[in-house]
């Protein structure tokens, strides 16, 4: 089994998230986005700025409509690893690279 260590944003946001944050991405503005399903809240962190935002208190619904904000306000530089499944990650790689 392979164990790595957290990284400090990822310590971060599971000081604040009830179960293990799930690593959604980076936006342009280099914030790092965290995902809880369980709270239903995004952990976003940029330099020294922490912010946990719960879904219920934006208009969004779902963690889809909120990386979707994101694109259209910052874009993505890594991610969003939102949803799908392996399959669908490796024939995204596969259209890539050819």
């Amino acid at each position: 089994m392979v164990t790595r260590k957290a990284t400090p944003q990822e310590r971060i946001a599971r000081d604040l998230l009830t179960q293990r944050p799930h690593f959604v991405g980076i936006d342009g503005a280099d914030a790092a986005h965290y995902w809880d399903g369980y709270e239903q809240a995004v952990v976003v962190i940029q330099d020294n700025e922490v912010a946990k935002v719960e879904l219920a208190a934006t208009p969004f619904q779902m963690l889809s409509e909120w990386t979707d904000y994101t694109q259209d306000e910052r874009g993505w530089s890594v991610g969003p690893h939102v949803g799908g499944s392996i399959v669908d990650d490796l024939v995204n790689t596969l259209e890539a690279s050819a």
